[in-house]
């Protein structure tokens, strides 16, 4: 019965350690906001203390990966989906799991917003909010994790 107390003690200590060290790369799932199916895979990675995120596949069945922004007003005009940088920018905070100071793009709309992203306690999911001006007016989508 002596042991079992600090076994416990270092199986939470290994457990919180494993859940604090969560960030966003990886690869997330995101979901389309019509029709609410799986839409693409987009890998996060971090690079410099600022983390991007680019789309690697779409998933739906029209997806052919020869698809184009034509509304992006920007450099990304006229860029496959496939292999671009939708968000970046993106800074963790104090909190650890809240990522802003970030922009996303929307493809279909060529608009670009403001982004604050926050991970959930588990790892696993992914609040990807766009905003324009502060939070409270814009949208909010969850990206599952897949890897």
């Amino acid at each position: 019965m002596q042991f079992i107390k600090p076994l416990l003690t270092t199986a939470l200590l290994l457990c919180a350690s494993t859940l604090y060290a969560a960030d966003l790369t990886g690869l997330w799932q995101t979901t389309d906001d019509h029709s609410g199916k799986p839409r693409s895979l987009v890998r996060i990675a971090e690079s410099g203390g600022e983390y991007n995120a680019v789309v690697e596949k779409g998933l739906l069945p029209t997806d052919t990966g020869e698809a184009v922004c034509d509304k992006c007003t920007d450099e990304r005009k006229g860029q496959k989906i496939i292999g671009m940088t939708i968000a970046k920018h993106l800074k963790k905070t104090a909190n650890g799991s809240v990522y802003d100071s970030g922009e996303i793009l929307d493809p279909e709309n060529g608009k670009t917003y403001k982004c604050k992203m926050t991970l959930s306690p588990n790892g696993n999911e992914l609040e990807v909010r766009g905003f324009i001006g502060f939070s409270l007016l814009g949208r909010s989508q969850t990206w599952k994790r897949v890897e």
